[in-house]
């Protein structure tokens, strides 16, 4: 295995600005006294691993949905989406990602499809962990229409410490299953709801890794996963 492709991830262009920040402030601390040097270059290195950017082996079958976001499956509901994704008043299965702040952070596809619509929303700024944080947080809520008409919604909540959601993606665009489509600075969570009748493939407290880990299989009709922790 190359060292280097572990050691050396690529940073996504939105993070060099604030790993150039870090290291000004690196700089001037060390130049008030030389022993902040230290926790300064730590930041700075935090900062260059939180927007990494690395490549993934996306899976290729027809029908599969991977997870959107590096991160621990926090919740997994049945609800009726949000309005602005205009998913119908049916419950859903949620299946909820949170990204705490040593995730990486870009958010991919979870399905190759049209994006049908794109609709941001200001909000609060409460811990992306609890289920309020979906009603309450900013966030953006994206739909996405696979080949058979069947609909996934996404959507970006910013958390507790984040600050700011990308998605340079918009409505009328093809996306394939993996593909870049946004990113949230410094901790936040992304839902995925799911289509009706589809059930997850992945459960509580599952660690998941962008563009990689299945979520769901709209090819099966398997029920549930039930897991416990050792």
């Amino acid at each position: 295995m190359n060292m280097m492709k572990i050691v050396a991830v690529p940073t996504h262009p939105e993070g060099w600005r604030f790993i150039a920040i870090f290291a000004l402030i690196t700089l001037a601390l060390a130049w008030l006294w030389a022993p902040l040097f230290w926790p300064g270059l730590g930041l700075t290195i935090w900062c260059y691993y939180f927007f990494r950017d690395p490549e993934r082996a996306v899976p290729q079958r027809e029908g599969l949905i991977v997870s959107p976001a590096d991160g621990v499956v926090s919740l997994i509901v049945r609800m009726v989406p949000p309005t602005e994704l205009d998913l119908g008043v049916e419950e859903r299965v949620r299946v909820s990602v949170f990204m705490n702040v040593f995730n990486c952070h870009v958010n991919r596809a979870p399905i190759a499809g049209t994006i049908r619509k794109v609709v941001y929303h200001s909000g609060k700024f409460l811990n992306a962990s609890l289920d309020k944080a979906s009603e309450h947080n900013e966030r953006n809520a994206i739909t996405i229409e696979y080949a058979d008409g069947k609909q996934i919604g996404i959507v970006q909540i910013a958390g507790l410490v984040a600050r700011r959601i990308l998605c340079w993606s918009k409505a009328g665009q093809d996306i394939a299953t993996g593909e870049r489509f946004g990113l949230i600075r410094f901790g936040s969570r992304l839902d995925v709801f799911l289509p009706a009748g589809v059930e997850p493939l992945v459960t509580l407290g599952q660690s998941t890794t962008a563009g990689e880990t299945i979520l769901a299989d709209l090819n099966i009709s398997e029920p549930a996963r039930i897991a416990r922790m050792i």
